[in-house]
């Protein structure tokens, strides 16, 4: 009778020991005797100890980080870079049979990888082509871990380090570009303000009396400033009236007061007349 109790608790005890719980996001790779009987869950399954053993495979995507790497870029700068890779497993059973440590060897691969093709390209490349790089990195990892059962969903660079030296430099050259473009946009300014001005001085050339106009706008413009002396061109033709006109007053002056004459000044861009007192006889 004891005999037959104890077996049944030794039955009893055994099939509670058998009994696995698998989640939603695990599977169970089962060896029977050695042989790999396949994938099982998730849910609750019979792994019956002594004869079977199991190994859990996480099916969720990790995240790993890939460790600082120095690098020698194309164009021979020396730099530091880290990145992070994102991957899952989605076949367990290749993922527990193919390889021993599946994520050690995807992290390895990584580094070696990252290192390869960051030094194909040149420092310019790996500040401005990120997103290139990255999917030439995630590819690649891809394709060597295919057959562990892994997918590389991206391999993102997030970080790259370079000497203080170059970090001026790269200063140094930002400022050169941005005063190259400066004095661009100016001398583009300057050209279409000569295209303008050449513009207007034909049409001022053809056109009688314009440029007495623009001048008359210039000395408004001119004395509205309050300046105490006003200096500006005259024609030759308001000149020339200008002289007939005061030597015709000073026949006529001399006529009644022989004393009395008109001087006129021809200096360049004035004209000053002035009317002497007649002296007391």
């Amino acid at each position: 009778m004891e005999t037959g109790l104890g077996f049944l608790l030794f039955v009893l005890g055994y099939l509670l020991a058998s009994i696995k719980i698998v989640k939603e996001y695990e599977r169970f790779i089962v060896f029977t005797l050695g042989r790999a009987d396949g994938v099982r869950g998730p849910g609750m399954q019979l792994v019956f100890p002594l004869l079977q053993t199991s190994r859990k495979v996480d099916l969720r995507i990790i995240t790993m980080s890939i460790p600082m790497q120095e690098i020698i870029t194309k164009d021979n700068v020396s730099a530091k870079t880290a990145a992070v890779c994102f991957f899952q497993v989605v076949d367990p059973f290749k993922a527990v049979t193919k390889i021993e440590d599946p994520f050690n060897a995807t992290s390895q691969v990584a580094q070696t990888t990252l290192r390869s093709v960051l030094g194909q390209h040149e420092l310019d490349e790996l500040l401005t082509e990120r997103d290139a790089i990255n999917a030439k990195l995630s590819a690649i990892i891809d394709r060597q871990t295919e057959g562990w059962g892994i997918k590389v969903i991206s391999v993102e660079v997030k970080d790259v380090e370079i000497p203080e030296s170059m970090k001026r430099a790269m200063a140094r050259q930002a400022e050169a570009e941005r005063e190259r473009r400066a004095k661009i946009v100016a001398a583009e300014g300057e050209h279409q303000a000569a295209e303008k001005l050449a513009e207007a001085a034909r049409v001022i050339g053809t056109v009688p009396g314009a440029m007495q106009l623009r001048q008359l706008q210039t000395m408004v413009e001119v004395s509205a400033e309050k300046n105490s002396t006003l200096i500006f061109p005259v024609p030759i033709e308001l000149m020339q009236f200008v002289q007939g006109a005061a030597k015709h007053f000073n026949k006529d002056e001399a006529a009644q007061d022989p004393g009395a004459t008109i001087k006129i000044e021809d200096k360049p861009g004035q004209i000053a007349a002035s009317k002497p007192q007649s002296q007391e006889k």
